[in-house]
C-alpha cells in the first residue's frame, strides 16, 4: 500500500474542475440541440398550418432567420423566365424597403442559386465572384446562407439568410436546419397552392355562372361583355382587359371594349388576324401567351400602344362548330409576375362557356323574335279579316241606304260618313303593312319599310294620311341607289303637296317591274304658273342620273300629279 500523501494526490492531466466545466458545456451543447430541434418541429408545424400562399411564405422566411439567428432573411420566387418574379424580405423596415427600390430579379449571388440550385454558404458575400455589389440605402451584408425550396423535384425558389447574429459565420448545423425547413417548406408552398387552384377555379365557375345569369336574363351584350372584362380582370390580376370582336365579311377584329392602363390606345381599333396578338389567339383557337408583348414577334401591325405593359394573354371566346365570337385579352403592367398555368388555363374554358351562354341567349333572342313577328302577323290578319271587312259592309251599307234618305242634307252627312269609314280602313290598311314590314334584318332597312316611313312623317305635316300602294319585289329588285333616290323623291314630292298645294288628299305609288314607278297625286291647286320649281328640278335630275325620266302634269279634276321613273337591271 502507498503512503497518505501519494493517495491524496490529484489524478494526472485531470482536475475536478475541468470536468464539471465539460460536463456544463455537453449539458448546454444537448440542452442547445434540443431547444433547436424543438424550434425546427414548431416551425414546421407552423408553417404546415398555413393555406394563403403569400402568408405561407412570410412565415417561413421568419421562421428561418429565428432557426438560425440570422439578422435578415428572404424569400425569391423563381419564375417561368428564370427570374425572381416574387421577392419577400424580413428585416427591413417598409422605409428601407422604400428606399432601396425595385426589389431584386435574380442576379448577383441570388442569382446564383437559380443557377446552380444547391445550398451555399459564404463567409463574405464580397468576396464570391458573382457579386457586385448592393443598391444604394441596402444596409451591409457579410455572410450569407441560402438553401433551395423544392416542390415535387422542381426548384420553387430559394431561401436567403444574411448577416449571423454576434458576428459569427452560418455554420454546418445551420445549413442542415435551414435545409430541413426548406424541405417542410416545400410541402407547405405546395398545399398552399394547391388551395389557392382551388379557390381561382372557384371564383371562376361563379363568375360563368354571373355571366351566363346575365345572358339569359335578357342583359344586352354591351353589358354582359362589360361584366365578362370585369371579372376576367378582377380575377386574373390583369393591368388592362381588352374584347375584340369580329367585322362582318372581313378578315379583321375591332376593339369594343378596353379598360385598364393604355386603355385608349386600344379602344376602337381594327386589327387584322395576321399581325395583331388578339388575332393570333382568333387563328388558333386557343390560347396565346407572352411574355412580354412589347417585344411580342407576332405584333406587326397597329400603332405602338403597349408601353407601360409587360406579359399578356389572349384566349377567343367561341367554340368548336359555333364560331369565333370574340377574343378577349389580359395584360399586366411591365414588370409584374407572367401569367401562370393556372391563371391562363381557366381563362380559356371561362372564354369557352362564355361564348356557349351568349349562343343560347342568342337563340332565345332569336325565338323571342319569331314569338313577336307571328303576334304582329296575327293581329294583322285579325285586322284585315274582320275589323276591314266589317268597316267594308258598313259602308256597303250605308250606301245603300242613301237611297231612302230624302233629306239632302242627312244623305251629305251619310257619304261623309262613308268617306271616313274608307279613310279608316286605309288606315288599318297602312298599319297591318307597318305590322308586317317593321322587323328585324334586311326587311326593316328596304324600300317599303322606308316608303312607310316617309308617308306616316309626311302624314304629320299634311294633317291626314297619304293613301299608299305598292306593287311587286321593291326590296328585292330594285337596287340601293334607285332605293335612295325614290324615298328622296317621295319625301321631296310630298313635302311640296303639303307646302303648296293645300291639298285635302294624297295618293302615293311605288311599283317595281322592268322599271321603278313613284306616283304622287294630289287635289290641290295644281302648279303654279309662274311658281319656284327648283324642287322639281332636282327629282329631274336624280331620274336623269338613273337614266330615267320625270313628270309633273296638272290633273283634270284639279291638283297635281308626278310621275318618277328609272329603269330597273
Amino acid at each position: 500500500m502507498g503512503s497518505a500523501s501519494e493517495s491524496s494526490a490529484p489524478l494526472p492531466h485531470l482536475r475536478l474542475d475541468d470536468l464539471l466545466d465539460e460536463l456544463q458545456a455537453r449539458l448546454d451543447a444537448a440542452r442547445g440541440t434540443r431547444d433547436r430541434v424543438h424550434g425546427l418541429l414548431e416551425a414546421v408545424l407552423a408553417v404546415g398550418r398555413d393555406l394563403e400562399l403569400g402568408q405561407a411564405l412570410r412565415h417561413i422566411v421568419e421562421a428561418a432567420v429565428t432557426l438560425v439567428d440570422a439578422e435578415y432573411g428572404a424569400l425569391g420566387v423563381i419564375g417561368e423566365d428564370q427570374k425572381l418574379s416574387r421577392f419577400v424580405p424580413v428585416g427591413l423596415t417598409e422605409e428601407q424597403v422604400r428606399r432601396i427600390g425595385p426589389l431584386p430579379s435574380g442576379h448577383g449571388v441570388l442569382g446564383e442559386l437559380i443557377r446552380h440550385p444547391a445550398p451555399l454558404r459564404l463567409g463574405r458575400i464580397a468576396d464570391h465572384p458573382a457579386s457586385y455589389g448592393f443598391p444604394a440605402h441596402h444596409p451591409p451584408m457579410n455572410t450569407f446562407l441560402g438553401v433551395p425550396i423544392r416542390i415535387r423535384e422542381k426548384v420553387f425558389g430559394n431561401l436567403y439568410l444574411a448577416e449571423k447574429r454576434g458576428g459569427g459565420e452560418f455554420d454546418a448545423e445551420d445549413e442542415s436546419v435551414l435545409a430541413t425547413l426548406a424541405a417542410a417548406a416545400g410541402v407547405a408552398i405546395d398545399n398552399a397552392r394547391l388551395y389557392a387552384r382551388a379557390r381561382l377555379r372557384e371564383r371562376w365557375l361563379t363568375a360563368n355562372a354571373e355571366i351566363t345569369r346575365s345572358l339569359l336574363a335578357g342583359d344586352s351584350e354591351q353589358q354582359v361583355l362589360d361584366l365578362l372584362v370585369a371579372r376576367a380582370a378582377e380575377i386574373a390580376g390583369a393591368d388592362l382587359a381588352v374584347v375584340a370582336l369580329p367585322l362582318p365579311a372581313t378578315e379583321e377584329l375591332e376593339v369594343r371594349i378596353a379598360v385598364g392602363l393604355g386603355e385608349s390606345r386600344h379602344l376602337g381599333l381594327v386589327l387584322p388576324l395576321d399581325g395583331s396578338f388578339v388575332g393570333a389567339a382568333a387563328r388558333t383557337g386557343g390560347l396565346v401567351v407572352s411574355g412580354d408583348v412589347r417585344k411580342d414577334p407576332r405584333i406587326t401591325a397597329g400603332p405602338p400602344r403597349w408601353q407601360g405593359l409587360g406579359p399578356a394573354v389572349a384566349v377567343p371566346i367561341g367554340t368548336a362548330g359555333h364560331g369565333m365570337r370574340g377574343v378577349l385579352m389580359l395584360a399586366r403592367a411591365e414588370g409584374a409576375p407572367l401569367f401562370g398555368e393556372e391563371e391562363s388555363v381557366p381563362l380559356l374554358g371561362f372564354a369557352g362557356q362564355a361564348a356557349v351562354a351568349m349562343e343560347l341567349a342568342e337563340r332565345r333572342r332569336d325565338s323571342e323574335q319569331v314569338a313577336l313577328l307571328q303576334e304582329r302577323d296575327r293581329i294583322a290578319r285579325d285586322l284585315h279579316d274582320l275589323a276591314i271587312q266589317r268597316l267594308f259592309a258598313t259602308g256597303m251599307t250605308l250606301q245603300g241606304a242613301t237611297r231612302f234618305i230624302e233629306h239632302p242634307e242627312a244623305t251629305d252627312r251619310v257619304m261623309r260618313a262613308i268617306d271616313d269609314l274608307d279613310e279608316t280602313a286605309r288606315t288599318i290598311r297602312a298599319t297591318i303593312f307597318g305590322l308586317r314590314t317593321r322587323e328585324a334584318g334586311p326587311a326593316a332597312h328596304g324600300l317599303r319599310a322606308r316608303a312607310v316611313e316617309v308617308v306616316e312623317r309626311a302624314a304629320r305635316t299634311l294633317g291626314f294620311s297619304p293613301r299608299l300602294r305598292m306593287t311587286g319585289l321593291l326590296d328585292v329588285t330594285v337596287p340601293p341607289k334607285a332605293a335612295d333616290a325614290a324615298v328622296a323623291v317621295l319625301e321631296e314630292a310630298l313635302s311640296n303637296a303639303a307646302r303648296h298645294s293645300g291639298a285635302t288628299s294624297v295618293d302615293v305609288s311605288l311599283t317595281a317591274g322592268t322599271e321603278l314607278t313613284v306616283s304622287v297625286r294630289d287635289n290641290g291647286v295644281g302648279l303654279p304658273k309662274d311658281g319656284r320649281r327648283s324642287g322639281l328640278a332636282n327629282l329631274a335630275e336624280r331620274a336623269a342620273e338613273l337614266g330615267g325620266g320625270f313628270s309633273a302634269r296638272a290633273r283634270s279634276g284639279g291638283g297635281t300629279e308626278l310621275l318618277w321613273r328609272v329603269p330597273l337591271p
